[in-house]
């Protein structure tokens, strides 16, 4: 049974998304504030996180943001739920690592099937565990979703490991944006270039001396090469 730990303040979308999907065999948790959602999500470690951004306490971009630097909950899916469409905001979201992005009101089947779209492309990626790529001074590791640059351990949030670890695993390939974007967020889920090239800047720093491993290919993509 999947798990899903929806952070919401107001108790009335709680109890409807609750209502919705334990019908459809999903077990649900709950927090009202960002603070408690933090905790919940280490305590559980649920296997996808609806997420609200306005919240009393921390707002759920800093809620992202503490998820995504806690190992636990790091490679935890998350799924924004929020009246706020404008753009900036979606983008916003999306560039802080988030799965998908739904804004209120929403019926609910079309969020259960957004739900089981986001589980589906998190196992899909699952199913590649186990493979390590060993580049000497570049060690990517599926399983453990863990990098080692130039024998340093160095902590990279899921979607910036997923990134890397596609690009890595098509060496000497150009891959290009629209690639990146399909096989990371799903063809479902409306993401742009920056968003993509917003990731490559933050992985690139985390390589420091090895950043040139990933090239920019000029109004395609990127490419993974070792010289």
């Amino acid at each position: 049974m999947k798990t899903v730990l929806v952070v919401d303040d107001e108790k009335d979308i709680v109890q409807l998304i609750r209502y919705n999907l334990e019908r459809e065999g999903f077990k649900v948790e709950s927090a009202s504030d960002g603070n408690e959602a933090l905790k919940k999500a280490v305590e559980v470690k649920p296997d996808v996180i609806l997420l609200d951004i306005m919240l009393p306490g921390k707002d759920g971009y800093e809620v992202i943001k503490s998820l995504n630097q806690t190992e636990r909950t790091a490679n935890v899916p998350v799924i924004f739920l929020t009246a706020k469409s404008a753009e900036f905001d979606e983008v916003l979201g999306l560039e802080l690592g988030a799965d998908d992005y739904i804004v209120k009101p929403i019926s609910p089947r079309k969020l259960v099937s957004r739900i089981r779209a986001v589980l589906r492309r998190y196992e899909g990626v699952k199913s590649e565990e186990g493979k390590i790529l060993d580049f000497g001074s570049l060690i990517i590791d599926r399983e453990s979703y863990m990098v080692k640059v130039g024998g340093e351990q160095v902590f990279f949030p899921r979607k910036e490991f997923e990134i890397l670890y596609y690009l890595a695993s098509h060496e000497g390939t150009v891959v290009s944006r629209e690639t990146l974007l399909s096989r990371i967020w799903g063809a479902d889920v409306y993401v742009g270039d920056r968003t993509v090239d917003v990731h490559i800047r933050k992985i690139r720093e985390k390589l420091g001396d090895r950043s040139e491993m990933i090239e920019t290919i000029k109004g395609v993509g990127y490419k993974f090469k070792v010289e």
